[in-house]
């Protein structure tokens, strides 16, 4: 019997044929990976992975490999055909409202990376961690009349998650109309009864149902990051925080919760029912009657753009919202992230925004909740630190918060952290705001966090030993695929 390596074939069984069929099929997976994946970063860490351990990286390339939410792109379109006219007669009716900023060309970018414009006559109130948000939505939730839409990407079954369910059954008890949306991936640990007692009460409950449909059976890498409450088109709140006794700071493992909302009252509302009714549809097939009637904040005249941004987008929008940040700034920008690993294009407009002399702050958790985004973020945080950009670790717990602000004319509050997830593979939502009260609330906000923080040396990185910096790049390479 002919042996191979001391082992003859016979004994070896169907291994070696396993092993050809592994390495074809890595083999067409690498093509398909270079011609299809957005970054020639994660195209390399993708066509290595996969001749190299293709037994391994070819079930995990059709799982996390994909980067278009093909599917979803449809149901738009679909949407979009079924209420064209409705489209138009909103249109017409937030006219009015609008506003231009001639001075400012990143609104003009924001307003077609949205498709939607800025409107005024909004009112805009910043809330600054769980206790004030969840209260500001729980009132808002008692006054509805009319619906209420809900989209979180964690609920937890909680004293949180308690007290939102019990606000939503009482006021479905009086006639009003709920829908909720929850990601399946983000909430796979929330329980069927929780979710059938509000189905009960008459209140439509849904995942958001990424795998829908034949083609994206194994589609498990796209999130739906989204967190927004609306009622009855008058009254919204977007930001950091899901649902769950954590984002109250009540969890010892990571201690008090740094978070940031915002609350919008005023025509933008209707902005941010954008995204929900799309999702809704997609998680359903329904369509969803809403009040599209603009209605004046009774006080303040933000102005204010709700940018949905996700992988069924034509461009990478989230990318694309922070680099326009970027470039535009003229005195400052200051950013906070819970999962600051930007890729080179995002890099690239952050030297060049300190080379015009822009004030760069970053502002990072000490303690991340994932061990590679914490090394990663030492493979490219030296050369940031040297090229004079600040950064800022919080101290007194876990930073989870999404916020930009660029010089005194726009703050972004949203869901989109600063990594490769939320540039390609997540659902999220932000909102820009022009308003001098509010941008001047979260400059104050921000220069709060800073002094709660420990600004980073050089040291800091060139005294890290050696198999911490290989792991640091280690990380970094797999950034396109986390």
């Amino acid at each position: 019997m002919k042996k191979i390596f001391g082992f003859s074939i016979k004994g070896l069984g169907m291994i070696p044929v396993v092993l050809v069929i592994a390495h074809l099929l890595g083999f067409v997976s690498s093509i398909n990976a270079l011609m299809t994946t957005r970054t020639s970063q994660g195209a390399i860490a993708w066509i290595v992975a996969l001749n190299s351990f293709p037994v391994v990286s070819v079930p995990a390339y059709w799982v996390f490999g994909r980067n278009k939410f093909k599917g979803y792109v449809k149901a738009r379109q679909a949407l979009d055909e079924l209420h064209d006219q409705q489209i138009e007669s909103i249109r017409n009716q937030v006219l009015p409202f609008e506003r231009k900023f001639e001075e400012a060309p990143g609104a003009m970018v924001g307003e077609q990376l949205a498709q939607l414009p800025f409107l005024g006559a909004n009112g805009v109130e910043l809330l600054i961690d769980g206790e004030q948000t969840f209260d500001s939505i729980m009132e808002g939730i008692a006054r509805a009349r009319k619906y209420i839409l809900v989209q979180f990407y964690i609920i937890r079954d909680d004293g949180l998650g308690r007290r939102l369910k019990q606000g939503l059954i009482d006021k479905a008890r009086e006639g009003v109309r709920i829908y909720l949306l929850y990601d399946e991936i983000g909430s796979h640990a929330l329980p069927r009864t929780y979710i059938e007692e509000m189905r009960d009460a008459g209140i439509a409950v849904h995942s958001f149902h990424s795998t829908r449909g034949k083609r994206n059976r194994f589609q498990i890498n796209f999130r739906n990051h989204r967190k927004i409450v609306v009622v009855d088109g008058k009254a919204g709140w977007v930001g950091g925080h899901n649902v769950g006794d954590e984002y109250l700071g009540k969890d010892p493992k990571f201690g008090p919760w740094r978070d940031t909302h915002v609350k919008i009252t005023g025509p933008a509302v209707l902005e941010m029912q954008v995204p929900l009714l799309e999702d809704y549809h997609w998680a359903t097939g329904k369509l969803l009657e809403l009040d599209w009637n603009p209605v004046p904040a009774p006080e303040g005249d933000a102005a204010v753009l709700i940018l949905p941004s996700g992988p069924a987008d034509e461009l990478e929008t989230a990318s694309l919202m922070y680099q326009q940040a970027i470039h535009s700034a003229r005195q400052r920008i200051w950013i906070a992230s819970p999962y600051f690993v930007p890729d080179e294009s995002v890099l690239s407009a952050l030297h060049l925004a300190v080379l015009r002399g822009v004030e760069i702050k970053i502002l990072i958790p000490d303690v991340s909740d994932s061990k590679l985004v914490y090394y990663s973020t030492y493979a490219f945080i030296g050369e940031l630190l040297r090229a004079g950009i600040q950064i800022y670790r919080y101290q007194p717990g876990f930073l989870h918060e999404k916020v930009f602000l660029v010089d005194d004319r726009v703050a972004g509050i949203g869901t989109a952290n600063f990594d490769n997830r939320s540039f390609r593979l997540n659902f999220e939502v932000t909102a820009l705001v022009v308003e001098a009260g509010l941008i001047s609330a979260v400059g104050q906000m921000f220069q709060d966090d800073f002094a709660r923080s420990t600004k980073m040396e050089i040291v800091d990185v060139e005294n890290k030993p050696w198999w911490f910096q290989v792991l640091a790049r280690a990380s970094y390479l797999t950034a396109p695929i986390q």
